[in-house]
């Protein structure tokens, strides 16, 4: 993926930019991100948070007893990006927002083990039954 990357949300109100580097781009199939995205999973890249230039305004959901904040459109709900205080320098932005979509290029699926039965995954990236911080991949 490019090191120069821009996104937007869907009422354009929201956008962002950054020059890099992506330090990391997979899927994530857990629990908590399926559901605050209503999806079988969710695809995310990794930068550090002090490299993003924001325009407009986020709203913030906290979840995981105020360790994750979700950051969205206020006037459209579009989601932007994650920040954990696991990782607290960095910001996993959604490659969904890309303006262009086909820079993504997924290195691995995250959190694998929790990913809902009824999607069948077919390609052959690492698949870590955790985050890949804490566990090696699935043969």
């Amino acid at each position: 993926m490019t090191d120069t990357l821009s996104g937007r949300c869907r009422c354009g109100q929201v956008s962002w930019r950054t020059e890099g580097p992506v330090l990391w781009a997979g899927h994530c199939h857990c629990e908590s991100c399926r559901r605050a995205s209503s999806a079988a999973f969710t695809s995310f890249f990794g930068v550090k948070r002090a490299g993003i230039a924001w325009r407009g305004k986020l709203a913030v959901s906290l979840s995981s007893e105020g360790r994750i904040a979700r950051k969205f459109c206020p006037a459209c709900g579009t989601h932007m990006t994650v920040e954990t205080t696991m990782w607290p320098k960095d910001a996993h932005l959604y490659a969904a927002s890309l303006d262009d979509p086909a820079l993504f290029q997924p290195q691995a699926h995250f959190h694998y083990a929790e990913r809902v039965p009824w999607v069948s995954i077919v390609d052959d990236l690492p698949k870590y039954p955790g985050s890949a911080d804490d566990t090696e991949p699935l043969p």
